[in-house]
């Protein structure tokens, strides 16, 4: 599984995410592939996938249909993610099961994050949709201040401090690149890693 590292504090949200994926060909063996995992739904909204490539697609089908709905809150936006992900993915995995059986390889989990104006104190806001109960089902789970998919728990310990130390968006992105090239040194991440951050001024990718 690719890496995915997420945080966020009041003075917004950094996201970081392994360019990477394995698909089934179609003997069944695993091929790797390079995804865009990362990427804006609005101007203070992004989303970034985790698991099955497919995943991308189900996002940028996301980010189409609320082009038409112009919203721009998290929190709103967060209800029409839900369920319109849903759709995407029960669709999804009953076209694989037709020719596949179940594998975890086919999970598809997703966070978005993004800006809301509904809570001054709390500004920012990280939602982790995933199969919670059972396949094919999404639920959400909302991110205090730091997640790593695959979960990276000493990491997260560090990221978590810093960020309920009010520590600011800059400090932030240098402990995520620094837990990210770690990871690379021990050869568990390969590149391409991609950074962004969501601030009051809205998403913007980075190159830490």
């Amino acid at each position: 599984m690719s890496q995915i590292i997420v945080a966020q504090n009041s003075n917004g949200i950094v996201l970081a995410a392994e360019n990477r994926a394995v698909q089934l060909d179609e003997r069944g063996q695993e091929i790797s592939l390079q995804v865009d995992r990362l990427f804006p739904l609005t101007s203070h909204t992004a989303l970034l996938t985790a698991g099955a490539p497919e995943g991308v697609d189900m996002g940028h089908a996301l980010k189409h249909f609320l082009e038409g709905e112009e919203l721009t809150d998290v929190q709103d936006i967060y209800g029409a993610a839900l369920a319109f992900l849903s759709t995407e993915y029960e669709r999804f995995m009953r076209k694989k099961c037709e020719l596949l059986p179940i594998d975890p390889i086919h999970q598809v989990s997703f966070i978005l994050a993004g800006k809301t104006a509904k809570d001054p104190a709390m500004p920012f806001r990280l939602h982790f949709l995933w199969t919670k109960k059972k396949l094919p089902r999404l639920d959400g789970d909302e991110i205090s201040f730091a997640f790593s998919l695959p979960r990276r728990m000493g990491l997260e310990f560090q990221i978590n401090k810093i960020c309920r130390e009010k520590a600011s968006l800059d400090e932030i992105v240098e402990k995520v690149t620094e837990g990210m090239k770690r990871l690379k040194d021990r050869e568990e991440v390969r590149s391409p890693i991609v950074y962004a951050v969501i601030s009051a001024e809205g998403y913007q990718s980075v190159n830490p």
